[in-house]
């Protein structure tokens, strides 16, 4: 259905570091008659500042910023701009991220495999009240949740204890500035600590999660009750 040319333009905050992909989806809007791009951050820090100006109706986000994680940005649009509708554009395809930016904010999730041209069809679709989500991610959530396990009785704050990971309290520190965005040198600055020490501290909390990356750590620490939120 073409879009109603007497209808309010939909407006769409871009959040990409990835100049092509950003350049494509800004021709894409203005070419449009019924969308209006009313900013463009490159930046996590850019996309925060972003939110400090009145409400857009759609906020398209990039997982993987240069200076720390799109889910920052989505958590933060969804207390600052509660009625914006949060759609995640990534190449990040993995569960962790998935349900991170679910649980964050997002009600949609494509893949960037998707023409420029076709997005704004998914953004009247997400204005419009839908949940786009790329085919591959669809499935990849059914299948969670096809072999998720019965629901267990919950655990007593005892036993909830036993099985969460012992971490230091220098270690959590490092892990809460890491799911805030910040990086090695960044915390290093922060902590007065050498980036090499950083680095072990961010090795010793990937043992004891059982994990091999950033997304994993926050996603396990989160569902062992180790982080807020």
């Amino acid at each position: 259905m073409p879009p109603d040319p007497a209808s309010p333009r939909i407006h769409v905050a871009l959040v990409e570091d990835d100049v092509h992909f950003q350049t494509a989806i800004a021709t894409a809007i203005a070419a449009s008659a019924d969308v209006q791009l009313v900013s463009v951050a490159s930046t996590r820090a850019q996309g925060l500042q972003a939110l400090q100006a009145a409400a857009a109706d759609v906020l398209l986000v990039d997982l993987g910023l240069p200076d720390g994680s799109g889910i920052d940005v989505i958590q933060a649009a969804h207390l600052r701009w509660p009625g914006c509708a949060v759609m995640v554009c990534t190449t990040f395809g993995d569960e962790a991220h998935v349900l991170q930016s679910i649980e964050a904010g997002a009600s949609g999730y494509l893949l960037k495999d998707s023409a420029p041209e076709n997005m704004l069809a998914e953004i009247r679709s997400l204005h419009g009240g839908g949940s786009p989500i790329s085919p591959l991610i669809a499935r990849q959530i059914l299948t969670r949740f096809r072999q998720a396990p019965a629901p267990a009785r919950v655990a007593q704050p005892a036993e909830r204890a036993e099985e969460q990971a012992q971490l230091s309290s220098r270690e959590k520190q490092v892990l809460e500035l890491i799911t805030k965005g910040f990086t090695a040198d960044e915390i290093a600055r922060l902590m007065q600590v050498s980036v090499h020490t950083v680095q072990t501290y961010v090795r010793r909390i990937y043992v004891k999660l059982k994990v091999s990356s950033k997304a994993e750590a926050i996603y396990e620490a989160r569902n062992q009750g180790l982080l807020e939120g």
